[in-house]
């Protein structure tokens, strides 16, 4: 029997590296029920066809990219299915990295009337670098790691401000002094103690 209820949407914005793939392991393994990962990793990675990636990881600063137009078009499709998840009673994990307000407005706009937590996942600069330099097994050369000229290249940086406007979340945690397990845990208590969420609702208006 399909489940009478829309499933909780819980959206992750930051920028690369600030852990949020690890929050959407916490999640997965510690929340009651069936977490689907729909987030921006499974949609570039296992999605998006190879001569089309970054897709929607496409970086801030990038108007000029030949892939810019399909942008929008990308994100829509992506919460479209998040949209179609819920509805069906499936909870949904979405690691994200948005630093196009109007996209952002408009992927709210998809999930009007469904429930959704916006988290906004922190991480100083300084040890965002500090994992960019170690690498993640699979994704070596994915992320700039800088080098002694230029230990903080341009597009860091830009994403460390741009992925966070406008900053209204319903809650946020900090990487950088919580476990991906604490960060996990400090959400499932918003989402059972509340207040009902509200961003996304205030985003799409």
């Amino acid at each position: 029997m399909s489940p009478a209820n829309n499933g909780q949407i819980v959206i992750l914005n930051g920028a690369p590296r600030s852990g949020k793939s690890s929050i959407v392991t916490a999640i997965q393994e510690t929340f009651e029920g069936p977490w689907m990962n729909l987030g921006v990793d499974v949609f570039v990675t296992q999605v998006t066809p190879p001569r089309y990636r970054p897709g929607i990881g496409l970086r801030p600063g990038e108007d000029g990219h030949p892939l810019k137009p399909l942008v929008p078009v990308m994100y829509a499709a992506m919460y479209d299915s998040i949209a179609a998840h819920s509805r069906a009673g499936l909870n949904v994990v979405v690691d994200a990295g948005h630093h196009d307000e109007g996209i952002l407005r408009d992927c709210a706009r998809r999930l009007r009337g469904l429930p959704v937590l916006f988290v906004g996942v922190h991480c100083p600069i300084e040890v965002i670098m500090e994992r960019r330099i170690r690498g993640q097994p699979g994704r070596d050369g994915v992320y700039a790691a800088g080098s002694p000229q230029d230990p903080m290249p341009a597009p860091v940086q830009l994403w460390q401000t741009a992925v966070h406007v406008p900053a209204i979340y319903d809650i946020e945690v900090d990487t950088s002094i919580s476990s991906p397990a604490e960060c996990a845990a400090a959400i499932r208590a918003r989402l059972e103690k509340g207040p009902p969420p509200s961003a996304f609702r205030s985003l799409a208006e």
